[in-house]
Protein backbone atom coordinates (compact mmCIF):
# COMPACT_ATOMS: atom_id res chain seq x y z
CA UNK A 1 0.00 0.00 0.00
CA UNK A 2 1.07 3.30 -1.13
CA UNK A 3 1.32 5.80 2.04
CA UNK A 4 1.82 8.54 0.07
CA UNK A 5 -1.39 8.60 -1.43
CA UNK A 6 -3.15 9.26 1.74
CA UNK A 7 -1.21 11.14 3.41
CA UNK A 8 -0.17 13.69 1.07
CA UNK A 9 1.95 15.11 3.41
CA UNK A 10 4.44 12.32 2.97
CA UNK A 11 5.61 12.99 -0.58
CA UNK A 12 6.92 16.18 0.71
CA UNK A 13 8.23 16.07 3.69
CA UNK A 14 11.09 14.13 2.84
CA UNK A 15 12.22 16.40 0.66
CA UNK A 16 12.11 19.50 2.73
CA UNK A 17 14.84 21.80 2.71
CA UNK A 18 15.47 25.67 4.20
CA UNK A 19 14.04 27.52 1.70
CA UNK A 20 10.85 25.76 1.78
CA UNK A 21 10.88 26.59 5.77
CA UNK A 22 11.47 30.46 5.07
CA UNK A 23 8.36 31.06 2.98
CA UNK A 24 6.43 28.25 5.57
CA UNK A 25 7.45 30.34 8.55
CA UNK A 26 6.65 33.76 6.95
CA UNK A 27 3.13 32.36 5.81
CA UNK A 28 2.17 30.48 9.11
CA UNK A 29 2.79 33.76 11.49
CA UNK A 30 0.80 35.74 8.72
CA UNK A 31 -2.15 33.25 8.93
CA UNK A 32 -2.14 33.25 12.46
CA UNK A 33 -2.11 36.58 13.49
CA UNK A 34 -4.96 36.43 10.79
CA UNK A 35 -6.80 33.95 12.68
CA UNK A 36 -7.00 35.06 16.01
CA UNK A 37 -9.73 37.78 15.45
CA UNK A 38 -11.28 35.89 12.35
CA UNK A 39 -11.66 32.58 14.82
CA UNK A 40 -12.95 35.05 17.81
CA UNK A 41 -15.34 37.04 14.92
CA UNK A 42 -16.45 33.51 12.94
CA UNK A 43 -17.42 31.75 16.32
CA UNK A 44 -19.75 34.66 17.18
CA UNK A 45 -21.12 34.49 14.11
CA UNK A 46 -22.05 31.17 14.56
CA UNK A 47 -23.81 31.35 18.26
CA UNK A 48 -20.73 30.10 20.36
CA UNK A 49 -17.99 31.58 22.79
CA UNK A 50 -15.32 33.57 21.01
CA UNK A 51 -12.56 30.78 22.82
CA UNK A 52 -14.11 27.98 20.43
CA UNK A 53 -13.30 29.72 17.04
CA UNK A 54 -9.69 29.86 18.55
CA UNK A 55 -10.06 25.90 19.45
CA UNK A 56 -10.99 25.03 15.84
CA UNK A 57 -8.13 26.89 14.42
CA UNK A 58 -5.99 24.42 16.40
CA UNK A 59 -6.07 20.57 15.92
CA UNK A 60 -8.13 20.82 12.51
CA UNK A 61 -5.18 22.45 10.69
CA UNK A 62 -2.45 20.24 12.09
CA UNK A 63 -4.84 17.05 10.83
CA UNK A 64 -5.00 18.80 7.34
CA UNK A 65 -1.66 19.28 7.04
CA UNK A 66 -0.97 15.63 7.49
CA UNK A 67 -4.06 14.16 5.09
CA UNK A 68 -4.67 17.85 2.34
CA UNK A 69 -3.19 16.98 -0.86
CA UNK A 70 -3.23 21.12 -1.19
CA UNK A 71 0.02 22.55 0.36
CA UNK A 72 -1.67 26.29 0.34
CA UNK A 73 -5.01 25.77 1.39
CA UNK A 74 -5.90 27.61 5.20
CA UNK A 75 -8.22 25.49 7.04
CA UNK A 76 -10.76 26.99 9.68
CA UNK A 77 -13.75 28.37 10.66
CA UNK A 78 -15.75 30.50 7.79
CA UNK A 79 -18.54 32.84 7.46
CA UNK A 80 -21.18 30.94 5.53
CA UNK A 81 -20.42 27.95 7.28
CA UNK A 82 -20.44 29.47 10.47
CA UNK A 83 -24.19 30.98 9.80
CA UNK A 84 -25.05 27.41 8.37
CA UNK A 85 -24.12 26.30 12.05
CA UNK A 86 -26.00 28.73 13.84
CA UNK A 87 -28.88 28.26 11.34
CA UNK A 88 -28.99 24.45 12.33
CA UNK A 89 -28.51 24.37 15.73
CA UNK A 90 -31.67 26.94 16.05
CA UNK A 91 -33.64 24.90 14.55
CA UNK A 92 -33.21 22.40 17.69
CA UNK A 93 -34.03 25.39 19.84
CA UNK A 94 -31.19 24.13 22.73
CA UNK A 95 -32.21 25.91 25.97
CA UNK A 96 -28.50 26.77 27.10
CA UNK A 97 -24.96 27.67 26.10
CA UNK A 98 -23.69 24.07 27.21
CA UNK A 99 -26.28 22.34 24.90
CA UNK A 100 -25.79 24.29 21.73
CA UNK A 101 -21.90 23.22 22.20
CA UNK A 102 -23.18 20.09 22.28
CA UNK A 103 -24.88 20.37 18.94
CA UNK A 104 -22.23 22.68 17.33
CA UNK A 105 -19.92 19.44 18.45
CA UNK A 106 -22.03 17.30 16.84
CA UNK A 107 -22.78 18.88 13.48
CA UNK A 108 -19.30 18.79 13.08
CA UNK A 109 -19.08 15.17 13.75
CA UNK A 110 -21.74 14.53 11.25
CA UNK A 111 -19.88 17.21 8.35
CA UNK A 112 -16.71 15.01 9.19
CA UNK A 113 -18.54 11.72 8.79
CA UNK A 114 -20.17 12.99 5.28
CA UNK A 115 -17.39 14.27 3.93
CA UNK A 116 -14.75 11.31 5.11
CA UNK A 117 -17.07 8.79 3.41
CA UNK A 118 -17.82 10.76 0.49
CA UNK A 119 -14.17 10.63 -0.16
CA UNK A 120 -13.98 7.27 0.80
CA UNK A 121 -16.12 6.23 -1.86
CA UNK A 122 -14.75 8.43 -4.27
CA UNK A 123 -17.92 10.72 -4.37
CA UNK A 124 -15.86 13.98 -5.11
CA UNK A 125 -17.94 14.62 -8.56
CA UNK A 126 -21.11 14.87 -6.48
CA UNK A 127 -19.96 18.69 -6.04
CA UNK A 128 -20.26 19.03 -9.79
CA UNK A 129 -24.19 19.69 -9.07
CA UNK A 130 -23.36 23.12 -6.99
CA UNK A 131 -22.76 24.99 -10.76
CA UNK A 132 -21.36 28.07 -10.67
CA UNK A 133 -23.99 30.48 -11.19
CA UNK A 134 -25.81 28.57 -8.18
CA UNK A 135 -22.70 29.20 -6.01
CA UNK A 136 -22.39 32.18 -7.13
CA UNK A 137 -26.20 33.46 -6.18
CA UNK A 138 -26.14 31.36 -2.73
CA UNK A 139 -22.65 33.13 -1.81
CA UNK A 140 -24.21 36.21 -2.34
CA UNK A 141 -27.33 35.92 -0.57
CA UNK A 142 -25.43 34.31 2.27
CA UNK A 143 -23.15 36.91 2.46
CA UNK A 144 -26.07 39.77 2.57
CA UNK A 145 -27.73 37.61 5.42
CA UNK A 146 -24.70 37.49 7.29
CA UNK A 147 -23.93 41.14 7.03
CA UNK A 148 -27.28 41.73 8.25
CA UNK A 149 -26.60 39.03 11.02
CA UNK A 150 -24.26 41.00 12.17
CA UNK A 151 -26.23 44.58 12.68
CA UNK A 152 -26.94 43.79 16.16
CA UNK A 153 -23.42 43.93 17.30
CA UNK A 154 -22.01 47.02 15.16
CA UNK A 155 -25.36 48.99 16.58
CA UNK A 156 -25.44 47.80 19.88
CA UNK A 157 -29.49 47.14 18.89
CA UNK A 158 -32.14 44.25 19.86
CA UNK A 159 -32.58 41.84 17.08
CA UNK A 160 -34.34 38.38 16.52
CA UNK A 161 -32.29 35.48 14.95
CA UNK A 162 -33.50 34.93 11.54
CA UNK A 163 -31.83 34.10 8.08
CA UNK A 164 -34.63 35.75 6.49
CA UNK A 165 -33.68 38.87 4.86
CA UNK A 166 -37.18 40.30 5.06
CA UNK A 167 -37.73 39.73 8.88
CA UNK A 168 -33.78 41.00 9.40
CA UNK A 169 -34.99 43.88 7.38
CA UNK A 170 -38.08 44.66 9.52
CA UNK A 171 -36.84 44.31 12.65
CA UNK A 172 -33.76 46.62 12.14
CA UNK A 173 -35.96 49.22 10.67
CA UNK A 174 -38.14 48.63 13.81
CA UNK A 175 -35.10 49.29 16.29
CA UNK A 176 -33.28 51.92 14.23
CA UNK A 177 -34.16 54.59 16.77
CA UNK A 178 -32.05 52.26 19.51
CA UNK A 179 -28.83 52.78 17.87
CA UNK A 180 -25.86 53.18 20.25
CA UNK A 181 -23.33 55.91 18.43
CA UNK A 182 -20.37 55.19 20.69
CA UNK A 183 -20.67 51.21 19.41
CA UNK A 184 -21.00 51.95 15.57
CA UNK A 185 -18.75 54.44 16.02
CA UNK A 186 -15.80 51.74 17.11
CA UNK A 187 -17.44 49.33 14.39
CA UNK A 188 -17.00 52.09 11.40
CA UNK A 189 -13.87 52.55 13.16
CA UNK A 190 -12.75 48.62 12.98
CA UNK A 191 -14.04 47.94 9.07
CA UNK A 192 -12.43 51.48 7.74
CA UNK A 193 -8.95 50.01 9.55
CA UNK A 194 -9.70 46.44 8.29
CA UNK A 195 -10.72 47.85 4.72
CA UNK A 196 -7.76 50.14 4.03
CA UNK A 197 -5.04 48.70 5.96
CA UNK A 198 -3.81 46.30 3.84
CA UNK A 199 -3.10 49.44 1.53
CA UNK A 200 -0.56 50.76 3.75
CA UNK A 201 1.38 47.69 3.39
CA UNK A 202 0.36 44.12 2.11
CA UNK A 203 2.05 42.62 4.91
CA UNK A 204 0.49 44.93 7.79
CA UNK A 205 -2.17 43.06 10.11
CA UNK A 206 -5.44 45.03 9.54
CA UNK A 207 -7.68 42.91 11.93
CA UNK A 208 -5.47 42.01 14.33
CA UNK A 209 -4.93 45.71 14.48
CA UNK A 210 -8.01 47.11 14.40
CA UNK A 211 -8.60 44.48 17.54
CA UNK A 212 -5.53 45.85 19.77
CA UNK A 213 -6.83 49.67 18.65
CA UNK A 214 -10.48 48.72 20.18
CA UNK A 215 -9.30 46.86 23.00
CA UNK A 216 -6.76 49.90 24.00
CA UNK A 217 -10.25 52.60 23.51
CA UNK A 218 -12.56 50.45 25.71
CA UNK A 219 -9.97 50.06 28.19
CA UNK A 220 -7.98 53.57 28.09
CA UNK A 221 -11.66 55.57 28.48
CA UNK A 222 -13.66 53.22 29.91
CA UNK A 223 -16.26 52.11 27.05
CA UNK A 224 -18.12 49.53 28.79
CA UNK A 225 -19.54 52.34 31.78
CA UNK A 226 -20.87 53.90 28.15
CA UNK A 227 -22.63 50.92 27.26
CA UNK A 228 -20.31 49.65 24.95
CA UNK A 229 -20.58 45.38 24.86
CA UNK A 230 -17.07 43.07 25.02
CA UNK A 231 -16.15 39.78 24.85
CA UNK A 232 -15.28 39.51 28.64
CA UNK A 233 -13.70 36.54 30.37
CA UNK A 234 -11.79 34.56 27.81
CA UNK A 235 -10.71 30.96 28.64
CA UNK A 236 -7.25 30.15 28.52
CA UNK A 237 -5.47 26.73 28.17
CA UNK A 238 -5.50 23.99 25.31
CA UNK A 239 -8.62 22.68 24.12
CA UNK A 240 -10.11 20.09 25.68
CA UNK A 241 -10.94 16.73 25.03
CA UNK A 242 -15.04 16.81 23.77
CA UNK A 243 -17.63 14.27 22.58
CA UNK A 244 -20.32 15.00 20.24
CA UNK A 245 -23.85 13.92 20.95
CA UNK A 246 -24.87 10.26 19.50
CA UNK A 247 -28.90 10.77 19.88
CA UNK A 248 -30.54 9.77 17.02
CA UNK A 249 -33.04 12.20 16.76
CA UNK A 250 -30.50 14.67 17.15
CA UNK A 251 -28.58 13.59 14.13
CA UNK A 252 -31.47 12.93 12.20
CA UNK A 253 -32.59 16.62 13.18
CA UNK A 254 -29.25 18.12 12.30
CA UNK A 255 -28.56 15.92 9.09
CA UNK A 256 -29.76 18.16 6.35
CA UNK A 257 -27.77 21.09 7.52
CA UNK A 258 -24.97 18.85 8.24
CA UNK A 259 -25.29 17.62 4.36
CA UNK A 260 -25.67 21.28 3.42
CA UNK A 261 -22.33 22.21 5.28
CA UNK A 262 -20.31 19.31 3.45
CA UNK A 263 -21.18 20.45 0.19
CA UNK A 264 -21.05 23.85 0.60
CA UNK A 265 -17.63 23.78 2.94
CA UNK A 266 -16.03 20.84 0.44
CA UNK A 267 -17.29 23.43 -2.95
CA UNK A 268 -15.77 26.48 -1.45
CA UNK A 269 -12.45 25.11 -0.44
CA UNK A 270 -12.06 22.89 -3.57
CA UNK A 271 -12.53 25.97 -5.69
CA UNK A 272 -9.66 28.03 -4.04
CA UNK A 273 -7.82 25.23 -3.75
CA UNK A 274 -8.09 24.63 -7.15
CA UNK A 275 -7.31 28.00 -7.99
CA UNK A 276 -3.84 28.14 -5.65
CA UNK A 277 -2.75 25.05 -7.38
CA UNK A 278 -3.02 26.26 -11.03
CA UNK A 279 -0.10 28.44 -9.56
CA UNK A 280 1.97 25.57 -8.13
CA UNK A 281 2.78 22.88 -10.94
CA UNK A 282 4.64 20.57 -8.20
CA UNK A 283 1.78 18.53 -6.84
CA UNK A 284 -1.33 17.49 -7.40
CA UNK A 285 -5.13 18.25 -5.78
CA UNK A 286 -7.35 15.16 -5.14
CA UNK A 287 -11.22 15.87 -4.44
CA UNK A 288 -11.33 12.58 -2.81
CA UNK A 289 -8.67 13.24 -0.39
CA UNK A 290 -9.61 16.89 -0.06
CA UNK A 291 -13.34 15.59 1.49
CA UNK A 292 -11.12 12.81 3.48
CA UNK A 293 -8.71 15.63 4.62
CA UNK A 294 -11.78 18.00 5.49
CA UNK A 295 -13.75 15.05 7.32
CA UNK A 296 -10.85 14.12 9.51
CA UNK A 297 -10.17 17.71 10.33
CA UNK A 298 -14.18 18.13 11.11
CA UNK A 299 -13.27 14.84 13.38
CA UNK A 300 -10.33 16.83 15.13
CA UNK A 301 -13.45 20.20 15.48
CA UNK A 302 -15.96 17.59 17.01
CA UNK A 303 -13.36 15.93 19.69
CA UNK A 304 -11.48 19.40 20.43
CA UNK A 305 -14.41 21.68 21.02
CA UNK A 306 -14.23 23.47 18.18
CA UNK A 307 -17.14 23.40 15.44
CA UNK A 308 -17.29 22.91 11.51
CA UNK A 309 -14.33 23.98 9.37
CA UNK A 310 -12.82 24.02 5.47
CA UNK A 311 -10.98 25.90 3.44
CA UNK A 312 -11.15 29.29 3.49
CA UNK A 313 -10.60 32.24 0.45
CA UNK A 314 -8.93 35.18 2.13
CA UNK A 315 -6.89 32.76 4.63
CA UNK A 316 -5.83 30.76 1.49
CA UNK A 317 -5.12 33.37 -0.48
CA UNK A 318 -3.04 35.21 2.23
CA UNK A 319 -1.30 32.20 2.78
CA UNK A 320 -0.51 31.59 -0.73
CA UNK A 321 1.04 35.51 -0.85
CA UNK A 322 3.02 34.80 2.25
CA UNK A 323 5.10 32.62 0.57
CA UNK A 324 3.65 28.63 2.07
CA UNK A 325 5.72 26.26 0.21
CA UNK A 326 4.20 23.13 2.12
CA UNK A 327 1.20 22.04 4.50
CA UNK A 328 3.51 22.98 7.52
CA UNK A 329 2.20 26.71 7.28
CA UNK A 330 -0.57 25.60 8.63
CA UNK A 331 1.11 24.17 11.72
CA UNK A 332 2.89 26.77 12.22
CA UNK A 333 -0.72 28.54 12.46
CA UNK A 334 -1.90 26.38 14.82
CA UNK A 335 1.07 27.07 17.09
CA UNK A 336 1.10 30.23 17.35
CA UNK A 337 -2.80 30.29 18.14
CA UNK A 338 -1.95 27.81 21.22
CA UNK A 339 0.61 29.97 22.71
CA UNK A 340 -2.11 32.86 22.22
CA UNK A 341 -4.28 30.12 24.06
CA UNK A 342 -1.83 29.52 26.85
CA UNK A 343 -0.65 32.95 27.45
CA UNK A 344 -2.24 36.09 25.99
CA UNK A 345 -6.30 35.05 26.27
CA UNK A 346 -6.21 37.60 29.13
CA UNK A 347 -5.30 40.15 26.49
CA UNK A 348 -9.13 39.87 24.60
CA UNK A 349 -11.30 41.14 27.79
CA UNK A 350 -12.00 44.09 26.68
CA UNK A 351 -12.51 43.32 22.57
CA UNK A 352 -15.45 45.33 21.87
CA UNK A 353 -18.03 42.99 19.67
CA UNK A 354 -18.59 45.68 17.28
CA UNK A 355 -14.98 45.17 16.12
CA UNK A 356 -15.32 41.28 15.58
CA UNK A 357 -18.48 42.34 13.47
CA UNK A 358 -15.95 44.70 11.36
CA UNK A 359 -14.09 41.77 11.15
CA UNK A 360 -17.23 39.81 9.93
CA UNK A 361 -18.70 42.23 7.85
CA UNK A 362 -14.91 43.25 5.62
CA UNK A 363 -14.44 39.28 4.87
CA UNK A 364 -18.14 38.92 3.71
CA UNK A 365 -18.53 42.03 1.63
CA UNK A 366 -16.05 40.52 -0.64
CA UNK A 367 -18.18 37.57 -1.39
CA UNK A 368 -20.88 39.44 -2.96
CA UNK A 369 -20.14 39.19 -7.03
CA UNK A 370 -21.81 41.76 -8.63
CA UNK A 371 -20.15 41.43 -11.85
CA UNK A 372 -20.68 37.67 -12.73
CA UNK A 373 -24.75 38.61 -12.60
CA UNK A 374 -24.18 41.08 -15.37
CA UNK A 375 -21.96 39.17 -17.60
CA UNK A 376 -24.28 36.14 -17.77
CA UNK A 377 -27.03 38.68 -18.38
CA UNK A 378 -25.34 39.04 -22.11
CA UNK A 379 -23.93 35.59 -22.34
CA UNK A 380 -26.14 33.51 -20.76
CA UNK A 381 -30.01 33.75 -20.09
CA UNK A 382 -30.34 30.55 -18.20
CA UNK A 383 -27.71 30.41 -15.98
CA UNK A 384 -28.65 33.87 -15.01
CA UNK A 385 -31.69 32.99 -13.97
CA UNK A 386 -30.29 30.35 -12.22
CA UNK A 387 -28.29 32.40 -10.31
CA UNK A 388 -31.25 34.40 -9.47
CA UNK A 389 -33.14 32.20 -8.75
CA UNK A 390 -31.15 30.88 -6.12
CA UNK A 391 -29.87 34.71 -4.69
CA UNK A 392 -33.71 35.35 -4.22
CA UNK A 393 -34.65 31.95 -2.99
CA UNK A 394 -31.47 32.00 -0.21
CA UNK A 395 -32.18 35.74 0.79
CA UNK A 396 -36.42 35.33 1.17
CA UNK A 397 -36.85 31.24 2.43
CA UNK A 398 -33.01 30.88 3.96
CA UNK A 399 -29.73 29.08 3.36
CA UNK A 400 -30.36 26.11 3.66
CA UNK A 401 -33.70 26.25 1.14
CA UNK A 402 -31.62 28.38 -1.25
CA UNK A 403 -28.70 25.66 -1.46
CA UNK A 404 -31.36 22.84 -1.71
CA UNK A 405 -33.25 24.58 -4.30
CA UNK A 406 -29.74 25.97 -6.46
CA UNK A 407 -28.74 22.21 -6.78
CA UNK A 408 -32.33 21.08 -7.85
CA UNK A 409 -32.22 23.89 -10.43
CA UNK A 410 -28.76 22.85 -11.55
CA UNK A 411 -30.25 18.68 -12.33
CA UNK A 412 -32.60 20.54 -13.85
CA UNK A 413 -31.00 22.65 -15.94
CA UNK A 414 -28.44 19.85 -16.55
CA UNK A 415 -32.13 17.51 -17.67
CA UNK A 416 -33.38 19.97 -20.00
CA UNK A 417 -30.38 20.62 -21.65
CA UNK A 418 -29.63 16.61 -21.55
CA UNK A 419 -33.51 16.29 -23.01
CA UNK A 420 -32.79 18.43 -26.36
CA UNK A 421 -29.83 17.70 -27.91
CA UNK A 422 -28.27 20.16 -30.93
CA UNK A 423 -29.38 18.62 -34.22
CA UNK A 424 -28.67 20.10 -37.13
CA UNK A 425 -29.36 20.00 -41.32
CA UNK A 426 -26.44 19.41 -43.36
CA UNK A 427 -25.48 20.48 -46.74
CA UNK A 428 -22.21 19.79 -48.87
CA UNK A 429 -19.43 22.86 -49.03
CA UNK A 430 -19.37 23.27 -53.04
CA UNK A 431 -16.50 21.11 -54.62
CA UNK A 432 -15.59 19.73 -50.97
CA UNK A 433 -16.46 16.53 -49.50
CA UNK A 434 -17.04 18.58 -46.23
CA UNK A 435 -20.91 18.99 -44.83
CA UNK A 436 -22.01 22.22 -42.58
CA UNK A 437 -24.57 22.87 -40.46
CA UNK A 438 -27.27 25.32 -43.23
CA UNK A 439 -28.46 27.45 -40.75
CA UNK A 440 -24.73 28.21 -40.23
CA UNK A 441 -22.86 28.45 -43.60
CA UNK A 442 -24.47 29.80 -46.78
CA UNK A 443 -24.14 28.49 -50.18
CA UNK A 444 -24.31 24.69 -49.19
CA UNK A 445 -25.19 22.13 -51.76
CA UNK A 446 -28.68 21.45 -50.21
CA UNK A 447 -30.68 17.99 -52.18
CA UNK A 448 -34.47 18.55 -51.77
CA UNK A 449 -34.46 14.92 -52.17
CA UNK A 450 -31.80 14.02 -49.20
CA UNK A 451 -32.14 14.87 -45.35
CA UNK A 452 -28.42 14.34 -43.70
CA UNK A 453 -28.82 15.10 -40.07
CA UNK A 454 -26.09 15.39 -37.46
CA UNK A 455 -27.26 14.55 -33.65
CA UNK A 456 -24.95 15.91 -31.08
CA UNK A 457 -25.02 13.97 -28.29
CA UNK A 458 -26.66 10.61 -26.99
CA UNK A 459 -29.88 9.24 -27.97
CA UNK A 460 -31.76 7.89 -24.63
CA UNK A 461 -34.71 7.87 -23.07
CA UNK A 462 -35.01 11.50 -21.98
CA UNK A 463 -34.39 12.81 -25.91
CA UNK A 464 -36.12 10.40 -27.99
CA UNK A 465 -39.23 12.24 -27.95
CA UNK A 466 -37.42 15.53 -29.14
CA UNK A 467 -35.56 14.09 -31.77
CA UNK A 468 -39.09 12.45 -33.57
CA UNK A 469 -40.37 15.62 -33.44
CA UNK A 470 -37.27 17.33 -34.77
CA UNK A 471 -37.20 14.80 -37.23
CA UNK A 472 -40.92 14.99 -38.20
CA UNK A 473 -40.67 19.02 -38.34
CA UNK A 474 -38.19 18.70 -41.02
CA UNK A 475 -39.88 15.87 -42.92
CA UNK A 476 -43.06 18.17 -42.79
CA UNK A 477 -40.92 21.16 -44.00
CA UNK A 478 -39.76 19.77 -47.33
CA UNK A 479 -43.35 18.23 -48.17
CA UNK A 480 -43.00 14.55 -48.68
CA UNK A 481 -39.66 15.22 -51.37
CA UNK A 482 -37.17 13.23 -49.38
CA UNK A 483 -36.25 10.08 -50.15
CA UNK A 484 -33.24 9.06 -48.12
CA UNK A 485 -32.13 10.14 -44.46
CA UNK A 486 -28.42 10.37 -43.49
CA UNK A 487 -27.76 9.98 -40.02
CA UNK A 488 -24.47 11.10 -39.39
CA UNK A 489 -23.30 9.90 -35.55
CA UNK A 490 -20.25 10.98 -35.56
CA UNK A 491 -21.31 13.09 -32.67
CA UNK A 492 -23.47 10.91 -30.80
CA UNK A 493 -22.04 9.48 -27.48
CA UNK A 494 -24.21 6.93 -26.70
CA UNK A 495 -27.98 5.15 -27.21
CA UNK A 496 -29.37 3.33 -24.67
CA UNK A 497 -31.83 0.71 -25.02
CA UNK A 498 -34.82 3.06 -25.00
CA UNK A 499 -32.71 4.88 -27.89
CA UNK A 500 -32.09 1.68 -29.96
CA UNK A 501 -36.25 1.01 -29.92
CA UNK A 502 -36.58 3.96 -30.92
CA UNK A 503 -34.11 4.17 -33.83
CA UNK A 504 -35.81 0.75 -34.92
CA UNK A 505 -39.13 2.32 -35.12
CA UNK A 506 -37.88 5.04 -36.63
CA UNK A 507 -35.89 3.27 -39.61
CA UNK A 508 -39.07 0.81 -39.84
CA UNK A 509 -41.83 3.75 -40.10
CA UNK A 510 -39.54 5.83 -42.67
CA UNK A 511 -38.67 3.03 -44.81
CA UNK A 512 -42.60 2.13 -44.34
CA UNK A 513 -43.27 5.51 -46.06
CA UNK A 514 -40.28 5.04 -48.85
CA UNK A 515 -38.31 7.10 -47.75
CA UNK A 516 -34.53 4.78 -46.73
CA UNK A 517 -31.72 5.31 -44.55
CA UNK A 518 -28.24 5.35 -43.87
CA UNK A 519 -25.91 5.73 -40.94
CA UNK A 520 -22.28 6.91 -41.59
CA UNK A 521 -19.64 8.39 -38.87
CA UNK A 522 -20.18 5.81 -36.16
CA UNK A 523 -17.78 5.50 -33.66
CA UNK A 524 -17.00 1.98 -32.18
CA UNK A 525 -18.49 2.27 -29.09
CA UNK A 526 -21.79 2.83 -31.21
CA UNK A 527 -21.20 0.63 -33.49
CA UNK A 528 -20.81 -2.09 -30.96
CA UNK A 529 -24.38 -1.06 -29.84
CA UNK A 530 -25.81 -1.07 -32.79
CA UNK A 531 -24.45 -4.41 -34.13
CA UNK A 532 -25.97 -5.99 -30.07
CA UNK A 533 -29.43 -4.62 -30.73
CA UNK A 534 -29.25 -5.76 -34.60
CA UNK A 535 -29.59 -2.61 -36.19
CA UNK A 536 -26.83 -2.88 -38.32
CA UNK A 537 -28.47 -5.83 -39.82
CA UNK A 538 -32.13 -4.22 -39.65
CA UNK A 539 -30.61 -0.99 -41.88
CA UNK A 540 -27.65 -2.93 -44.03
CA UNK A 541 -24.34 -3.40 -43.70
CA UNK A 542 -24.21 -1.71 -47.08
CA UNK A 543 -26.20 1.33 -45.16
CA UNK A 544 -23.44 2.17 -43.15
CA UNK A 545 -20.59 4.14 -44.55
CA UNK A 546 -17.72 6.12 -43.07
CA UNK A 547 -18.88 9.74 -44.03
CA UNK A 548 -21.76 11.44 -45.69
CA UNK A 549 -19.85 11.75 -48.75
CA UNK A 550 -19.61 8.44 -49.31
CA UNK A 551 -23.99 7.94 -48.12
CA UNK A 552 -24.66 10.49 -50.42
CA UNK A 553 -22.71 9.22 -53.72
CA UNK A 554 -24.65 5.74 -53.06
CA UNK A 555 -27.97 7.82 -52.53
CA UNK A 556 -26.99 9.36 -56.18
CA UNK A 557 -26.06 6.25 -57.65
CA UNK A 558 -28.11 3.58 -56.53
CA UNK A 559 -31.80 4.57 -54.94
CA UNK A 560 -34.33 2.68 -56.20
CA UNK A 561 -38.03 1.93 -54.41
CA UNK A 562 -36.40 -2.25 -54.33
CA UNK A 563 -34.07 -0.85 -51.92
CA UNK A 564 -36.50 0.04 -49.39
CA UNK A 565 -38.22 -3.73 -49.51
CA UNK A 566 -34.56 -5.11 -49.34
CA UNK A 567 -34.56 -5.38 -45.55
CA UNK A 568 -37.18 -7.36 -43.74
CA UNK A 569 -38.20 -5.99 -39.93
CA UNK A 570 -36.26 -7.30 -37.56
CA UNK A 571 -37.26 -7.96 -33.91
CA UNK A 572 -34.97 -6.03 -31.45
CA UNK A 573 -33.84 -8.60 -28.76
CA UNK A 574 -32.69 -7.81 -25.47
CA UNK A 575 -29.20 -9.37 -23.89
CA UNK A 576 -32.05 -11.38 -21.79
CA UNK A 577 -33.72 -13.15 -24.45
CA UNK A 578 -29.76 -13.20 -26.74
CA UNK A 579 -29.03 -15.72 -23.80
Amino acid sequence: MDLKKYIPSLQWLPYYNQTQLKGDLSAGITVGIMLIPQGMAYAMLAGLEPIHGLYAVTVPLVIYALFGSSRQLAVGPVAMVSLLTAAGISSLGPDSPEAYLLYALTLAFLVGAIQFFMGALRLGFVVNFLSHPVINGFTSAAAIIIGLSQVKHLLNISLPNSEHVQEMVVAIGQHIGDIHWLTFGLGVLGILIIKFGKKIHPALPAPLLAVALGILLVWGFGLTDKGVKIVGDVPGGLPALSFPSFDMSTWSTLLPIALTISLVGFAESFAVAKTIQAKHKNYRLDANQELVALGLSNFGAAFFSGYPVTGGFSRTAVNNQAGAKTTLASVISAGLILLTLLFFTGLFYYLPSAILAAVVLVAVAGLIDFKEPVNLWYKDKADFAMLIATFLITLTMGIETGIIMGMILSLLVVIYRASRPHMAQLGRVPGTKIYRNIRRFKDLEINKNLLIVRIDGPIYFANVEYIRDKMDLWLSERKNQTKMIIFNMESITSIDSTGAHALYEWIQTWRSDKIDVCITGTKGPIRDVLDKWKLIECIGADHMFMDDYSATAFFEQTLDTKSQEKYAPYALQSNAEKK
